[in-house]
Order: C-alpha cells, then sequence, then structure tokens
C-alpha cells in the first residue's frame, strides 16, 4: 500500500463519522420540531425531497394541508402561512371554482410552507445555542404543534355546516310557503 492511501484512509473515516453525526443531529432536530412520532418518517421524506430541488418549492402532496387549508398551518405554527391562505381564499371565492383551486393548490404547497418555518426556526435556534443539546431543546420549544388549532377548525367547520343548512332550510320553507300562496308557478 501507498504512503498516500494510508494517509487518505483515517480521513476518510473521519469524513464519514462526521457525517453521521450531522445526520443524527439533523433526524433530532426534526424529531424536535415535528414532535409527532409517527408524523417524523412523513415530513423526513416530504423534506429530503424539497431539499433535493436545493430547498426550493417543491409539489409534496398533504391530505392534511388540502381538508386542514388554514387550521392545518395554525397547528404546526405557521401563522404567516396561515394568513396568506386565508387572504387567497378571501380572493379565490370572488372567482367560480377559486376557492377549490385554492384548497388543492395548498394540498400541495402546505409541506413546503412548513419546511420553511422549519429552516426558519432552526436558523434561529443555531444563533442562540452552542451545543447540539441546548439546540434540540430549544426547536422542542419553537416547533411543535398547536392542539386548539384542532378544536378551532372543528368548531367553526361544524357552525359552517349548521348555518348553512339552516339557511337552506328557511330558504326551501319560504319558497314552499311562497309557491303554496299562489305566488310561485
Amino acid at each position: 500500500m501507498s504512503e498516500t492511501t494510508e494517509q487518505a484512509a483515517p480521513e476518510t473515516v473521519n469524513n464519514q463519522a462526521r457525517a453521521v453525526a450531522h445526520s443524527e443531529y439533523e433526524d433530532e432536530m426534526l424529531k424536535a420540531f415535528v414532535q409527532k412520532p409517527e408524523k417524523y418518517e412523513w415530513y423526513r421524506n416530504a423534506f429530503s425531497k424539497i431539499e433535493a430541488n436545493g430547498g426550493k418549492f417543491t409539489w409534496v402532496w398533504s391530505w392534511w394541508g388540502l381538508f386542514g387549508g388554514v387550521f392545518f398551518y395554525l397547528y404546526r405554527k405557521a401563522y404567516i402561512a396561515a394568513l396568506i391562505l386565508f387572504a387567497a381564499s378571501i380572493v379565490a371565492s370572488f372567482i367560480p371554482f377559486g376557492g377549490i383551486l385554492v384548497w388543492v393548490a395548498n394540498g400541495g404547497a402546505a409541506p413546503y410552507f412548513v419546511y420553511k418555518r422549519y429552516q426558519e426556526m432552526k436558523r434561529l435556534v443555531e444563533a442562540q445555542e452552542t451545543t447540539p443539546e441546548k439546540r434540540i431543546e430549544a426547536m422542542k420549544l419553537a416547533g411543535g404543534y398547536n392542539t386548539w388549532a384542532i378544536v378551532l377548525g372543528v368548531i367553526i367547520n361544524v357552525l359552517f355546516f349548521l348555518f348553512m343548512f339552516m339557511g337552506l332550510a328557511m330558504l326551501g320553507a319560504a319558497m314552499g310557503a311562497a309557491g303554496a300562496a299562489g305566488q310561485y308557478q
């Protein structure tokens, strides 16, 4: 064996050890952010797709993003994304089928916005804390989820459908009364 080969081997081992340590640290940071063991793999895969595209927008489908909408972002503490989606939904409501298009677009875009929030929280935490252990603990505080967003989403959706059906029932009753009086023919 040549002298260069013998010297390169320990350096390669050190680089591999650093890569494994970096990967473990990244995994722990993501686990601290997600805080749901059953969702960790999904987010890891979704974020890997986005990172493979250089961190640029990447379409990754999320049923929670589609059906949860604003409440999904509130649940994931992505308040700015929730506000943007809320505003986009209001604007889209004036366009035929606009709301449906916003829902579908959000189904593919939601993971990207959660990824952006993760990257921002990670950047802030790493700027404030020096050790990996403190960074992971800080990420647990910065990340996570809001259980209240689920409760709020359920309440608002139940009220929406309740008022919608009450309005339809009242409209039907009014049309029936008008028809019975001979005004509607």
